[in-house]
């Protein structure tokens, strides 16, 4: 009884951990998505640049999320 108490509960900080990098990721997309509109609005030229670098500063801050969830569902 005791070791499916104590395997519920490691399950549950899995989730907590995963939930808390989807809120890192989301807190960092958001950052760096008004960054990017911020760079643009002050030289506008440089908007083919500042696009490309933000979305991949996007995609990898969204696969924090994703590494999050691959070590939940191996534990």
């Amino acid at each position: 009884m005791m070791i499916a108490e104590v395997s519920e509960t490691i399950q549950g900080l899995g989730s907590i951990s995963v939930g808390g990098a989807a809120l890192g990721a989301a807190l960092g997309v958001g950052v760096i998505g008004a960054k990017a509109v911020e760079a643009v609005g002050r030289n506008p030229g440089t908007f083919p640049k500042v696009l490309t670098m933000a979305l991949l500063s996007m995609a990898l801050a969204e696969a924090i999320v994703f590494y999050a969830l691959f070590i939940k569902g191996a534990a």
